[in-house]
């Protein structure tokens, strides 16, 4: 016989069931749970916000678990008596009766006093065995992975699991006393008193748009919209930069890190690659025209100039995710692996109507767009950062006299507007107005001739241009209104206004 064949017979020989595991279980303590609940219903209620009967291990228990929770929820009371019609009456447990082993449950419990307890040793042991689970999976799926599932995916698919497995029943959720809550909310006040420009958000580095707003609220969703060309992605992107160049971290008493100022920013660009991106950054930091970035007419000074700002950027927290197309799970795993090994501060979406949702059965779009919009604010609450993101207005804008965005323009679902914490509108009037530029001639343009008509538009253009206006339409803590900024085509960036001169095209 060959050595591993010997082993394998020594193995096969061994005392019994050490080739065989059994997954983790304690029927003793369903048993005790259960009889505690059949003699004080009162009981039941000390695990229901966390302990559900799939939960349970043994499939009686789980039925019992169960009918008893139906009965307790209608006001009724739930006792072997009460329970049993309701239990398959033929079925044996050992060699007593459904109604037997009830009144059995019931006669052997000794107190509710450690129903919790009881509960949550299921609980944990419930969570075992799902973990188990979960890892032959990835086992199973890793031998055989199928064509179209890259590693990547089992990765973010695992991660997905995981998290849901994590979230799904904790037993610390729940009320929260409302003195925690008052101080919560005293220590954000004090935050705010003691941090430069009193904001208890995260300052956009915008000073205008900060008074209105108080800057960047932690767990808020914020939409930014506004029709192609009005400047979304470049507002998107100043503010985003801005917070990742403040970015001032601060090592905290267990260790962990925290931003004093400014903070770690992750953004998914669906629209632009990342080099795209970069380089309108770097055009808005060193006001080099992009576009003569891109086509190489640059001088050897600008070159410099940006080979400067390029190793200055290299030191910003800010990371990019090019992948388009994304779905809200793989999105959330990646913002959840980024919080964990770099952190996070703040996330930016561009845009929103270009991920996917589950794409579950009979799905339509909007459904799609709902759950997207829910699954972000989750996100946003959980990792306890600010989400801004992008999306677009539907074209009905465009049909109206008046051109000024409104919350009903928001395209594809009414879930936008209702998940939304703050919804801002981007408006630049010069875009409209310069598309109704009076035709001239070749002969008036070469002579420099302007009618009475060409005069007025360039009155209109010399009014709004360079100006652009940001439209809070919603906000759950702060005024609604306008801010005027100023817009630097050329250099794709937004700007508070040099002086006050401006106020009159303001808006309250």
């Amino acid at each position: 016989m060959s050595d591993p064949a010997r082993k394998y017979g020594a193995a096969d020989n061994d005392d019994g069931g050490s080739l065989y595991r059994e997954t983790p279980g304690n029927i003793e303590a369903e048993q005790a749970l259960l009889g505690a609940i059949l003699v004080n219903n009162d009981a039941y209620y000390r695990v229901s916000d966390f302990l559900k009967p799939g939960h349970l291990h043994e499939p009686l228990h789980r039925k019992i678990f169960e009918v008893a929770g139906d009965i307790i929820r209608m006001g009724k009371t739930a006792n072997p008596i009460t329970i049993k019609t309701f239990l398959p009456a033929d079925e044996k447990v050992g060699d007593m009766t459904v109604a037997q082993y009830l009144a059995r449950l019931a006669a052997e419990a000794v107190t509710i006093i450690n129903a919790e307890d009881y509960g949550r040793a299921v609980y944990d042991l419930a969570l075992r065995r799902s973990l188990i689970t979960i890892g032959e999976d990835m086992v199973n799926i890793a031998y055989d992975a199928p064509l179209d599932m890259p590693p990547q995916n089992q990765i973010e698919d695992a991660e997905r699991r995981l998290f849901e497995l994590a979230e799904t029943g904790r037993y610390d959720g729940g009320f929260q006393s409302f003195n925690d809550a008052v101080a919560l909310a005293i220590d954000m006040a004090g935050a705010a008193y003691q941090r430069d420009g009193g904001l208890s958000g995260t300052s956009t580095g915008i000073k205008t748009l900060d008074a209105k707003m108080g800057g960047l609220q932690s767990s808020d969703l914020i939409i930014l919209a506004g029709r192609p060309g009005m400047g979304k992605t470049s507002l998107a992107t100043n503010i985003a930069y801005n917070i990742a160049k403040a970015y001032r971290p601060e090592v905290q008493a267990d260790g962990s890190t925290k931003a004093v100022n400014g903070g770690v920013v992750g953004f998914y660009s669906l629209e632009m690659s990342s080099e795209q991106l970069a380089t309108r950054i770097i055009s808005e930091q060193t006001e080099i025209s992009s576009s003569k970035i891109r086509r190489g007419e640059i001088t050897e000074a600008d070159f410099e100039l940006l080979v400067g700002c390029s190793q200055e950027m290299q030191k910003v927290p800010f990371y990019i995710d090019q992948t388009g197309g994304i779905s809200i799970a793989q999105l959330s795993a990646r913002a959840r692996r980024l919080k964990r090994q770099r952190g996070l501060d703040l996330l930016v979406v561009d845009y929103v109507q270009l991920m996917t949702g589950s794409k579950k059965a009979g799905e339509n779009r909007v459904q799609e767009i709902t759950e997207i919009t829910t699954g972000l604010k989750a996100l946003g609450k959980e990792l306890q950062v600010p989400i801004l993101a992008l999306s677009q207005l539907s074209r009905q804008v465009e049909n109206r006299e008046d051109k000024r965005p409104q919350l009903s323009d928001l395209r594809e679902s009414g879930s936008i507007e209702q998940d939304a914490d703050v919804v801002l509108f981007v408006f630049r009037e010069e875009y409209y107005i310069n598309n109704t530029e009076p035709r001239r001639s070749p002969e008036e343009v070469a002579a420099d001739i302007k009618t009475e008509e060409y005069l007025r538009w360039e009155e209109q253009m010399a009014r709004v241009k360079g100006l652009a206006d940001v439209i809070i339409a919603k906000q759950r803590h702060g005024p609604t209104g306008t801010v005027t900024l100023g817009f630097t085509a050329e250099y794709t960036r937004f700007a508070d206004l040099a002086d006050n001169s401006y106020q009159q095209y303001s808006h309250e």
